[in-house]
C-alpha cells in the first residue's frame, strides 16, 4: 500500500489496515523513501526556492538521504524555514493513526497510554483515523518566555480535578508541542534565543528518542525529524546553541544570499506582491529592476551596514513593491492612465531601505536616511557602466596624453550646459510632459541617449536622459542635491562647491549633496 496515493485512504479499522498489506515507516525513512523518488525522477524537491541549486540544497538532501535532523545556520532573509516547510512536500499524503489520540499514535506501536488501552480493549476493531500530512507539521519560534511545558508537557490539574484523577496517574499528562509533532516534522526557529535550560530539555528527545515528563517514568519513544534555524549574529548578542545540543543536530547547513545580481533579480520578481491592475497600470524597465537589486548589493558591503546582522531579501522584495506603488501614485495625481518608472521614483523605495538594515556606529552618525541614498548613489555608479561608456575612462585618456582624436568625451557637452551656469530640477510629482520637456532642455542630454541606444522609444529615452544625470553626479562630473520634499537639484560640480552658504548650516542638515 503507498502512502503518496492522493485520495484518503477508506479504512476505518486497524483489522482492514492489517488487510490492505500496510507497513509503517519512521518519519525520517519516509522522507527519505519518498526523495529518493523525487531524485529519480528529476523533480524540483524545493520548487521557489533560488539560488541554491548547487550550494544549499544538495546539502539538504544530502542530510535527508542520511535521515538527520538539520540545523540551518544563516542570517534572516535566507528562506531558511520556506526550506523546512518545504520538506513536508517529501512526507506521504496520508498516515493512519489511533482514532482519538491527541499524538498521531501509530496503530501498529502506540505509546500513549489512551492508544494502547483503546487496543487493548478493541483489538483488530480498533478505529483508524487518516492524517494528511499537512498536519503534521508543528513550529515554535524560540523566545526567552517558551517553558519545557510548552514544549513538551506538563501535569494538567484541571484535567485531574476534572476527571477525580490522582496526579500520579498518566491521564493527567498534558502533552506540549513536540509529542503532539509524534510522527511529523517540528521546527524550531530562532534556536539561540530559547534559555538553555530549556535546550537541555531537548537532549534526551534527539539521542533517546524519549521524553520525561514531572518525574513519570514515560519511555515515549517519538518519531520526529527535528529541524532548527539561527542566526550566526545570535552567538554573541542573545544567546548560544548549547554545544551538547548542538553535537546532537547531525547535519548544520549553511545558507547565504544570492551571489549574483540575476538570482536575486528572480527572487524579487518571484516573491513581490504586484496586483494585477497595478502591472497595468506601470511600467518597470530593466535598468529599474537591476537598480533594485545593485541597492541591496552595496548594502551587503556597506561600511555602514551592519554586514554581521545581514541584508534581507525581503529589502529587495519591499523596495520593488514600493517603487511601483510611488510610480502609481504619481500617475494617479496626474490622471495619467499609464507610466513607466523613473529614478526619481526610487525616493519612495527609502521606507524599504531603512526598515531592513542595521547601522554600525559610523552608519549611525551618517544618518539612515543618508545611508539609503548613499547606497542608491552606489548602485547607480555600479550599474552606469553596463549602459553607458565609463566616465572616468575619458580622465584617464587626457591624463595621459593619448590621442583622443575620434574618441571626444561624449558628456562634455552636458557638462559645459550646467558650467554655464544652468540648472535642473527634477520634481517627483511632475507630469510626464513637464519631465520631458525639463529633460530635452539639457543640451547633449538626448543626444548621448541616441548614439548608444538609436532605437529607443520616447519613455525610454526619457528614462535613460535622467539615469544618465545621476550617473554623472556620482562619478563627480556635475553636482546633486536630494532635498526631503523629493527634488533633485543638477547643477555645475564646481559652482556647487563655491557657493556654500556657511550661514545655513541648520538648512543643510535636511539636504545631501553629491
Amino acid at each position: 500500500m503507498s502512502g503518496m496515493s492522493t485520495a484518503r485512504p477508506e479504512i476505518n479499522t486497524l483489522g482492514q489496515l492489517k488487510a490492505s498489506g500496510y507497513r509503517p515507516k519512521s518519519v525520517k525513512q519516509e522522507v527519505r523513501d519518498n526523495l529518493v523518488a523525487s531524485i529519480k525522477e528529476a523533480k524540483d524537491t524545493f520548487k521557489g526556492v533560488l539560488g541554491y541549486e548547487d550550494t544549499v540544497i544538495p546539502d539538504v538532501e544530502r542530510a535527508l538521504l542520511s535521515r538527520h535532523n538539520i540545523l540551518f545556520l544563516g542570517l534572516r532573509g535566507q528562506a531558511k524555514t520556506r526550506m523546512a516547510r518545504d520538506i513536508v512536500h517529501l512526507l506521504d499524503e496520508w498516515i493512519p493513526v489511533v482514532a482519538g489520540s491527541e499524538i498521531n499514535d501509530d496503530p501498529y506501536a502506540p505509546i500513549s497510554l489512551y492508544a494502547r488501552t483503546l487496543l487493548e480493549e478493541k483489538g483488530d476493531d480498533t478505529p483508524i483515523a487518516w492524517v494528511h500530512r499537512s498536519e503534521r507539521y508543528g513550529e515554535k519560534l524560540a523566545t526567552p518566555d517558551v517553558s519545557v511545558a510548552d514544549l513538551i508537557g506538563d501535569v494538567d490539574p484541571i484535567k485531574a480535578a476534572n476527571m477525580r484523577l490522582s496526579f500520579a496517574d498518566e491521564r493527567v499528562i498534558h502533552y506540549g508541542i513536540i509529542p503532539r509533532s509524534h510522527r511529523g516534522i517540528f521546527v524550531i526557529n530562532e534556536l539561540p534565543d530559547l534559555q538553555a535550560r530549556i535546550q537541555v530539555s531537548l537532549f534526551n528527545i534527539l539521542q533517546e528518542g524519549d521524553i520525561q515528563i514531572r518525574g513519570f517514568k514515560l519511555r515515549m519513544p517519538l518519531d520526529i525529524l527535528f529541524i532548527f534555524t539561527a542566526n550566526p549574529e545570535d552567538y554573541t548578542n542573545r544567546g548560544s546553541i548549547v554545544t551538547p545540543l548542538k553535537d546532537r543536530i547531525e547535519s548544520q547547513i549553511v545558507t547565504h544570499y544570492p551571489k549574483t545580481v540575476a538570482v536575486s533579480r528572480a527572487i524579487t520578481q518571484q516573491e513581490a506582491d504586484i496586483l494585477a491592475e497595478q502591472v497595468q497600470k506601470v511600467e518597470v524597465p530593466e535598468l529599474c529592476k537591476l537598480l533594485i537589486e545593485e541597492i541591496a548589493m552595496e548594502a551587503r558591503k556597506s561600511e555602514y551596514v551592519d554586514q554581521k546582522s545581514g541584508v534581507s531579501a525581503r529589502l529587495t522584495i519591499a523596495a520593488y513593491e514600493n517603487l511601483v506603488s510611488t510610480a502609481e501614485r504619481r500617475a494617479l495625481l496626474a490622471g495619467n492612465e499609464h507610466t513607466i518608472v523613473r529614478i526619481a521614483d526610487f525616493a519612495g523605495v527609502i521606507p524599504a531601505i531603512t526598515g531592513k538594515i542595521e547601522l554600525v556606529y559610523e552608519g549611525e552618525q551618517e544618518g539612515p536616511l543618508n545611508v539609503a541614498y548613499r547606497l542608491m548613489g552606489q548602485g547607480i555608479r555600479t550599474l552606469f557602466t553596463q549602459y553607458f561608456p565609463d566616465p572616468q575612462s575619458f580622465k584617464r585618456t587626457a591624463r595621459e596624453g593619448q590621442n583622443t582624436r575620434g574618441r571626444s568625451n561624449p558628456y562634455q557637452p552636458i557638462i559645459d550646459w550646467f558650467g554655464k551656469g544652468n540648472d535642473l530640477a527634477l520634481l517627483h510629482a511632475e507630469t510626464d510632459e513637464q519631465y520631458l520637456q525639463k529633460l530635452y532642455s539639457v543640451d547633449g542630454l538626448y543626444g548621448v541617449v541616441k548614439q548608444y541606444y538609436p532605437g529607443s522609444g520616447e519613455r525610454e529615452a526619457s528614462l535613460l536622459m535622467e539615469f544618465l544625470l545621476h550617473g554623472l553626479a556620482e562619478y563627480s562630473l556635475i553636482s546633486k542635491k536630494i532635498a526631503e520634499s523629493g527634488v533633485y537639484q543638477f547643477g555645475d560640480i564646481l559652482g556647487s562647491m563655491l557657493n556654500i552658504d556657511f550661514d545655513s548650516e541648520d538648512d543643510d542638515d535636511d539636504d545631501m549633496d553629491t
